[in-house]
């Protein structure tokens, strides 16, 4: 069996050492990535207002929208957009909820807009008040009432 040198453990050791401080003290304390995307949202679209945060949601105001949140970090998603509005939505629901899941999501808007559109417009007679379906690796999910409809966009932890 071959000796090592008791010199060369000792700077490897040392090495490891003064890397594994260096890593610690060289990343800055940092905001919940959560709390940075709804910033991101609020200076992103005009409008927005960031409201109160409760647990691992983010509540948001918009006047094209009845409820705006922001959820981070659940059990099978990384991040969650809900948004809820009139049962016929009008363009600027479209569009807020398009800009909204296109910077939560890194995709382009126009991908997540037409998306949001596709999902909230099948739902109706034929296929009921709760549709879901898969878009640009996005989860979405619609759901309406007799005076409202909601749409969440989510995206699988693993993807």
């Amino acid at each position: 069996m071959k000796r090592i040198p008791v010199s060369r453990v000792r700077a490897a050791a040392l090495a490891a050492i003064l890397a594994l401080s260096a890593g610690l003290t060289a990343s800055p304390a940092r905001a919940d990535q959560c709390e940075d995307i709804a910033r991101q949202l609020a200076s992103g679209i005009e409008g927005l207002k960031l409201n109160f945060k409760a647990g691992n949601i983010i509540y948001l105001t918009h006047p094209a929208a009845k409820e705006l949140s922001l959820g981070c970090r659940g059990k099978n998603y990384s991040n969650e957009l809900y948004a809820k509005g009139d049962r016929k939505p009008k363009p600027e629901f479209y569009k807020l909820v398009g800009s909204a899941a296109a910077i939560i999501f890194t995709v382009p808007k126009d991908d997540t807009t037409t998306g949001a559109t596709r999902c909230l417009s099948r739902m109706g007679l034929l296929r009921g008040d709760k549709v879901n379906m898969r878009y640009r690796r996005l989860n979405l999910e619609c759901t309406r009432t007799k005076t409202e409809a909601a749409i969440a966009i989510t995206r699988g932890r693993d993807e």
